[in-house]
């Protein structure tokens, strides 16, 4: 059986999945296409669920800010100028890469202590920056429903609920 955050983190990986088989079905300027919104355009609130998940992903693996944070520079132009196709590869990788670590880690609530240099340190547990990588991408996830509606496109539903709904259908 698997713990809550490891099927939050499923829930994530379908949620962003799910946009982008929508997206697919857009034309291709919606990725691109510049608004005013939090961000200038989808391909960029894209970029930055990437970043941070890369990010998120390096305090999962305990690595000190001094290794994690001259990396930023590099996952934000890894991101920069991709077709919707090479931001999800890069996306799926990045998911690979947590479900790995989620196989290797059999204690999802073991305590952390994660360091901000602004905000000083944090005692944590695994499963909660875990939540919160799922929690900053559904919240850019509305961004990008938001961004897609301003340029006359519909959204595609990506609510947890409709994700245990398709998991229960598909256990039958």
């Amino acid at each position: 059986m698997q713990n809550h955050a490891t099927q939050l983190y499923k829930y994530h990986v379908w949620a962003n999945d799910r946009l982008f088989a929508h997206l697919e079905q857009l034309p291709r300027e919606a990725f691109h296409s510049e608004v005013i919104s939090v961000f200038p355009s989808v391909s960029q609130a894209f970029g930055h669920i990437y970043l941070f998940d890369q990010l998120y992903f390096s305090v999962l693996q305990e690595a000190p800010n001094e290794d994690i944070f001259p990396k930023i520079p590099g996952w934000t132009e890894e991101a920069q100028g991709k077709s919707l196709d090479e931001m999800r590869m890069l996306f799926a990788s990045v998911a690979e890469q947590y479900r790995d670590l989620l196989r290797r880690t059999p204690d999802p609530d073991k305590a952390m202590t994660i360091a901000h240099p602004k905000y000083g340190s944090l005692d944590t547990h695994f499963s909660d920056i875990l939540r919160h990588v799922v929690n900053h991408g559904t919240y850019h996830r509305g961004n990008v429903t938001a961004m897609l509606r301003q340029q006359g496109y519909a959204g595609v539903p990506t609510d947890y609920l409709f994700y245990l709904i398709e998991l229960q259908e598909s256990q039958k």
